[in-house]
């Protein structure tokens, strides 16, 4: 009996499904949209005329596109890229079924300063820039063979008003979502698992459901919660006999053996809410969630799960390198996957809101995040930020934040800001504990922190506001070590670190001496000819400190919880310590481009488990040139350098080092590293001198795509000599055709300086490499690349577009 009853369950769940497929409508609403520079003050009205306006698909950055000037008014800091005011509108058509929805559109973000007019009616404005937004269209709207227009105004013209490049425009996704009259609200579920062990879980489920229907009907909720094999595990249900306008049901499920969220399993649960009114299904909402559990402890740090876990994480920027600030979830899933590869197991998100989707990706991937809200708070640090806004939107946008991300597992600390100038004042204590309380309200299981600067707790007054659970501090890690002196009982994480500048293929000696460009605030240094900085871990900013030194506190300190390193990859923006035409940041262990510079490989030493072994300089000096050569390893006792097969002695790690090292007399021919362990060989790793430039290498990270119009290839592109050696210093121009079902999207080569378009067909190449990335079209079909430059032997590549 009992499996009869779960067959015919089944086979029930599939013909329902298959019936009520469409009570809730979520459309991608990015493609065929209208767009021009520009302020038109008639551009909200239906009839407008836009037929010269340029015809594209979002998400969009319109500053990208530009060129790069010191006149800019964003300034070097603001990637010297233009910016102004833009103007998108989009009609569309809806079936006459639709007359009974509810249709809602969503942002996931604009900058900056949107406002929407729906056929001529004023939706509403969100100066934030960071900011996810709904608006509800349902009252405006046409229905047949009456076209909808849609327009939007994108007013980034007051500058500066950011310390990094923000990008112009409708740069995340747009949804049209369409619901029946009784609906989950936005961002309208919450999931808690307030008891995690390996034996069992509590998981706790709290709806929000809005009836706009007119009537009050008696209304049902079923949850299903799916493990994360598609099977179902448990059910619960709730009823009311009269519906309200706004209703909230508390549901509680037990699971057995939960299979836990983790950096390493990353498992997702689905809990799937159904609304029945009168027996007929209303609406039905996904939540997909994690099982784990987090604590921070005064002298073990972070623990994920009852396990000891040291946070290895990286500050990231919102921009996608050559592709601005347009977000694409492929270019973001490549930054995590460069990211894990290296070690990494959290991100912060510096130092805003980022694309729900980066958020979904570090929940499928494994990552830990700080979620992070605000640069500044009433005090401005730019003429045109966020300060202008603060006091009529902050509670908005803070409670708008934690609402849309409080499910993703992957989410463990709350941010309310960054370096946040009222920590020297004492309204930081009053708006500390408003923070503070918002994020509360709407989730109180999460610690919440801000990153600060000031270590002396007398003259910090959030700090003093007693509101955070947990001390987050930027820099001055030798502090640290007094931290359970003058803050018993308290956390710590180290929010912000290094701010060690460096350039791809730069290598400046000695490497022994470290290099702090500048010294103090305001004084002048001697940096080098081509505003490069070099590549060993030797050059920082006066505030800052190098890897290996930051990262031996940070180690061998069990009550610091771990720390983020500033940054991740280079960013646009911000290019301390140069002026003009310095244009994008230093800071990166990985370049704009995505190609990870030396100190990549340092982290992976220490971060990783896989077992590596990298060489550097290059080999290509002056005959008789004094070189320091380096070697980042793991797993192995000692690593031996060869030159030209004649040993150069063994070096190791000490308490105080964490690399090889020897310096040695340059010529010409072969440096090979041999890492042991025990006597035995690990791995080895060779350099070889190269040759003049010869030709043309093409490596994409990814050949079989989907044809859906977003996914990308990124393809490597090195110029080598005759026999495949990696040419150190070549500067060719390459010039990229690219035909088939698919499109250049951008072009790059990790140069701080370069005044080159991201969008081109060309590219010099920079320290004998450079970026070019491909786009998709929407038709399945192979996609042609090819390569050339003057006196190179030309490349080429073929890439499948898969439905």
């Amino acid at each position: 009996m009992r499996h009869v009853f779960v067959a015919i369950g089944l086979l029930l769940l599939v013909v329902s499904c298959v019936q009520e497929k469409s009570v809730r409508s979520r459309i991608d609403f990015t493609e065929d949209w209208k767009f021009s520079l520009g302020d038109f003050s008639e551009a909200g009205n239906p009839g407008f005329d836009d037929s010269s306006w340029r015809s594209l698909n979002l998400p969009h950055d319109w500053s990208i596109e530009g060129a790069f000037s010191q006149d800019n008014p964003t300034k070097t800091n603001g990637g010297a890229l233009p910016a102004g005011i833009g103007w998108y509108r989009k009609s569309f058509r809806l079936e006459k079924s639709w007359q009974q929805k509810q249709v809602f559109i969503d942002f996931d973000g604009v900058y900056r300063n949107s406002e929407v007019w729906i056929n001529g009616h004023y939706a509403g404005k969100r100066p934030y820039g960071y900011s996810s937004f709904r608006y509800n269209l349902t009252p405006f709207l046409n229905f047949g063979d009456n076209a909808n227009v849609i327009a939007v105004k994108v007013d980034n013209s007051a500058q500066p008003n950011s310390r990094w490049y923000t990008g112009s425009g409708i740069y995340r996704n747009v949804w049209l979502v369409a619901t029946s009259g009784i609906y989950v609200d936005h961002w309208g579920t919450f999931v808690t698992t307030p008891e995690v062990s390996e034996k069992s879980a509590t998981v706790k489920l709290e709806i929000k459901i809005r009836n706009k229907s007119g009537e009050n009907p008696p209304v049902r909720i079923s949850t299903s919660l799916i493990d994360p094999d598609g099977k179902l595990v448990t059910t619960a249900d709730s009823e009311v006999s009269q519906a309200d306008s706004v209703m909230i049901f508390d549901q509680q499920f037990a699971l057995d053996s939960p299979r836990l969220w983790s950096v390493d399993q990353p498992v997702l649960y689905k809990a799937v809410t159904k609304i029945y009114d009168r027996g007929k299904l209303a609406d039905e909402y996904e939540t997909p969630f994690g099982v784990r559990s987090l604590r921070f402890d005064p002298v073990n740090g972070f623990f994920l799960n009852g396990k000891p876990m040291k946070i290895k994480g990286v500050n990231n920027h919102h921009d996608l390198g050559a592709l601005g600030a347009a977000f694409n979830v492929r270019a973001a899933e490549r930054q995590l996957e460069i990211l894990k590869a290296m070690g990494c197991n959290a991100i912060r998100m510096s130092h805003n809101p980022s694309a729900p989707e980066l958020l979904d990706l570090c929940d499928r991937m494994g990552f830990l995040v700080m979620d992070e809200a605000f640069d500044c708070w009433a005090v401005k640090k730019m003429q045109a930020d966020y300060h202008l806004d603060w006091g009529d939107w902050h509670a908005r946008d803070l409670t708008d934040m934690v609402l849309r991300d409080r499910n993703h597992p992957s989410v463990i600390i709350w941010s309310i800001g960054n370096e946040i100038r009222e920590q020297f004042d004492s309204t930081g204590i009053r708006i500390g504990k408003e923070l503070v309380g918002i994020v509360k309200k709407a989730d109180p299981t999460r610690p919440v922190t801000s990153a600060l600067t000031e270590q002396d707790p007398a003259k910090n007054y959030i700090y003093q506001s007693k509101a955070l659970d947990l001390i987050s501090f930027n820099y001055k890690h030798l502090q640290y070590l007094d931290f359970p002196k003058n803050y018993p009982g308290e956390t710590l994480l180290a929010a912000e670190n290094m701010s060690a500048f460096s350039t791809r293929g730069q290598y400046d000696m000695p490497s022994d001496s470290v290099r702090i460009w500048p010294k103090a605030y305001g004084q002048p240094f001697d940096g080098n000819p081509g505003l490069t900085a070099p590549a060993y871990d030797n050059c920082h900013a006066y505030w800052g400190a190098t890897h290996e030194e930051t990262w031996k506190v940070i180690k061998n300190n069990d009550f610091i919880s771990g720390m983020f390193v500033w940054s991740g990859f280079d960013f646009l923006g911000e290019p301390e310590p140069y002026p003009w035409p310095a244009r994008s940041s230093y800071y990166g262990v990985v370049d704009l481009c995505g190609f990870p510079k030396d100190m990549y490989y340092f982290y992976q030493s220490e971060w990783s488990g896989k077992t590596m072994l990298h060489l550097f300089p290059h080999w290509n000096w002056k005959e008789g040139q004094t070189v320091d050569v380096w070697a980042y390893y793991n797993n192995a006792d000692e690593v031996e350098l060869f030159v030209n097969g004649v040993s150069q002695g063994v070096s190791a790690k000490t308490a105080d080092r964490f690399h090889a090292f020897w310096r040695v007399k340059y010529v010409p021919g072969t440096i090979r590293a041999v890492s042991r362990k025990n006597g035995q060989t690990v791995l080895e790793k060779e350099i070889r001198t190269a040759g003049e430039p010869a030709k043309i290498e093409l490596i994409a990270d990814r050949s079989s795509l989907k044809a859906d119009g977003k996914d990308l290839s990124f393809i490597t592109v090195r110029v080598t000599d005759k026999d495949g050696n990696i040419v150190p210093d070549a500067a060719n121009l390459i010039r990229f055709n690219v035909t088939g079902q698919g499109s250049i999207a951008g072009v790059d080569n990790g140069c701080q300086t370069s005044m080159e378009p991201f969008k081109a067909n060309y590219r010099k190449a920079f320290n004998g490499m450079c970026l070019l990335i491909v786009q998709t079209g929407k038709k399945a079909g192979k996609i042609q690349v090819e390569a050339a430059s003057e006196g190179l032997k030309p490349a080429s590549i073929q890439l499948n577009s898969l439905n």
